[in-house]
């Protein structure tokens, strides 16, 4: 999927989604502005309070009005990250966007790096993490996974990212789904690029990392997979399993008859399974032609929603 060439004048709209992150707001802010200095690029920075409890809110109208470049808008309650990210996208006005979490794990210096493979023709870039952090066990097991999955070459899916703007109208983000990003722009044929970023210790606040993430994850790593593979063609993977159904009634029911006129024995219980197994498969292939309606519905909306999209883009310019 190809787009315009990047320029080095393109806006580049870096979107921080921040909870509960009172502390962390003004010094991200002042590093930020610090690397806009030295960089040649244009940059806007866009806080999105995705309900937060403590101060986050109020620090962030404090640095809009010190920071002509600062963007910000707030959920009323917490709604989730891919919420965020959204909202930060229907905010932006770059040609890039950049998605980098409020915590100072990752600093605005190395921003510059991990946007310019954009400008070599990479359409996404996704950060290598470089460095101790508590969660790598768990990520180790959930990047080695995803890689064996969805046969991608990156070490690292759930890490910060820069990506054209015309990527995410390629793509329809579910809740929680933003870990997938990079799987979802492989699928519509967006070339990948991979950036080894340093990670540091948090230095104000919580993780918001929990152990019910874990399931969720491997849940919708497993939603994504069919969403990218089996229900592409649904009557192929249904019509298989009817066929296979199919057959195996035939295969009984041929048994059921040689019992019958052969033997001269009845075996009403197989007769009762052959009506199962056609039952099951005719079952079987009504899903498959359901679902093949389901899916044409699904690329139609996409269609019309990138046909939106473009011209919500237009009416901006």
């Amino acid at each position: 999927m190809k787009g315009r060439s990047m320029k080095m004048n393109d806006i580049i709209s870096v979107i921080v989604p921040a909870f509960n992150e009172e502390g962390n707001i003004a010094e991200f802010s002042r590093l930020f502005a610090e690397m806009m200095q030295k960089s040649a690029h244009k940059y806007e920075l866009i806080f999105v309070d995705d309900g937060s409890t403590d101060g986050t809110y109020d620090r962030i109208i404090e640095e809009a009005q010190k920071h002509p470049h600062i963007k910000y808008k707030r959920h009323p309650y917490n709604i989730g990250l891919t919420e965020a990210l959204q909202t930060g996208f229907s905010l932006s006005s770059g040609d890039i966007f950049v998605f980098y979490p409020a915590d100072l794990q990752y600093l605005p210096e190395d921003i510059p790096a991990l946007v310019a493979p954009i400008y070599s023709g990479a359409e996404l870039v996704t950060g290598w993490k470089q460095g101790k952090y508590k969660k790598k066990l768990v990520s180790s097991i959930y990047n080695s996974l995803s890689r064996r999955i969805f046969r991608l070459k990156v070490h690292d899916l759930n890490s910060v990212k820069a990506f054209k703007a015309d990527v995410i109208k390629d793509i329809f983000l579910r809740r929680d789904w933003h870990r997938y990003l990079v799987v979802l722009a492989v699928d519509k044929g967006h070339k990948i690029e991979e950036v080894k970023i340093p990670l540091y210790e948090r230095r104000w606040g919580k993780s918001k990392f929990s152990v019910w993430r874990i399931p969720i994850g491997v849940l919708d790593m497993i939603a994504v997979k069919a969403q990218l593979s089996l229900l592409k063609k649904p009557l192929i993977f249904f019509g298989l399993g009817g066929s296979i159904f199919f057959a195996l009634g035939f295969l009984i029911g041929l048994v059921a008859l040689y019992f019958r006129f052969i033997l001269n024995e009845g075996f009403r219980p197989l007769l009762y399974l052959v009506m199962l197994l056609a039952g099951v498969g005719l079952g079987f292939f009504i899903l498959g032609f359901l679902s093949e309606g389901l899916a044409a519905l699904k690329e139609e909306l996409g269609a019309i929603r990138k046909k939106l999209d473009n011209i919500e883009q237009s009416l901006k310019k």
